[in-house]
């Protein structure tokens, strides 16, 4: 555990209850990662009861367990990072360095690709999958939310709903994306898309969707992210987590889910949407040069 927690349990210390202060006696003496922690397994350990582990971690200010375990693994993943040699990037799979030889690198980035893709595979629950489509067919208007990396995401994903002639639309903008947020409806469905399902904007929007009665679908990695309380369907492309030196694979599994749900919605409803997309494609179409067509 770094410094500061190990400062931040002690200076509360004295103000937590008994029950309290032996959740922090076992945190102070533990010496594995954050990301082994289970709320569960702590409450048999230390012999207190979980709503008593929330409080303790509440009064360390954070809002609830995965906030507090997902600060520990970061700084896991700070202390790995520091220990490498500063010629060396830690990536999803593999390290790279200056001494690699170029000819292999073509080669390491598929076979991460590859071993990504099976990990996104194995983590798609169909009921969810199924749930998911259900939703988007069903949703009289849909808004995606994502931010930063995960915005190429977005726009694959409303390009391909918009092209099956479903009413989809996404904003770049911060105040835009709150308004629309707050002035969905019941018959409304948000999408938020993130890798880590810890960017705040996006789990923000999420949460106020949520709170106007909006259905809410969650695109993310990890199924024990923070934006996954606010999910009404979760999907996911992973169980693993990779916090640092990963955002070049991050859209990998992403992309993979979006073609999913792509190719999922054109079974669900083939005669309507398949003759969407034939008239969309054919507009489309038009705009590309012909065989004997002079370019300007």
């Amino acid at each position: 555990m770094n410094k500061l927690m190990r400062m931040r349990i002690q200076e509360v210390y004295a103000a937590l209850r008994p029950s309290e202060q032996k959740v922090a006696d076992w945190m102070l003496e533990y010496k594995g990662s954050g990301g082994d922690l289970l709320i569960e397994g702590m409450a048999v350990q230390i012999q207190v009861s979980q709503p008593t582990i929330i409080r303790f971690v509440k009064a360390l200010g954070y809002k609830s367990f995965k906030e507090f375990k997902y600060s520990l693994m970061q700084e896991d993943a700070r202390k790995e990072s520091n220990m490498l040699p500063e010629s060396n990037i830690d990536l999803y799979g593999f390290k790279l360095s200056s001494k690699d030889k170029l000819e292999e690198i073509p080669g390491k980035i598929i076979n991460t690709s590859v071993k990504m893709l099976e990990e996104t595979l194995k983590s798609v629950q169909i009921k969810e999958y199924k749930r998911a489509l259900d939703a988007i067919l069903e949703a009289e208007s849909i808004v995606i939310y994502s931010v930063e990396n995960s915005i190429c995401t977005a726009t694959d994903l409303m390009t391909k709903l918009t092209y099956l002639g479903l009413n989809c639309r996404m904003y770049g903008d911060y105040y835009l994306q709150n308004v629309s947020a707050n002035n969905l409806s019941k018959r409304d469905l948000a999408i938020g898309i993130s890798y880590s399902g810890y960017s705040k904007h996006t789990v923000e929007m999420m949460r106020n969707a949520q709170k106007v009665g909006a259905k809410t679908m969650v695109i993310t990695n990890f199924e024990n992210a923070v934006i996954a309380d606010y999910a009404d369907i979760l999907i996911c492309g992973s169980n693993q987590q990779f916090l640092y030196g990963n955002t070049i694979f991050s859209r990998i599994s992403q992309m993979a889910l979006v073609d999913m749900i792509y190719a999922g919605l054109l079974n669900r409803d083939y005669g309507r949407l398949s003759k969407r997309l034939n008239k969309n494609s054919q507009i489309v179409a038009e705009r590309a040069y012909g065989e004997d067509e002079e370019i300007l």
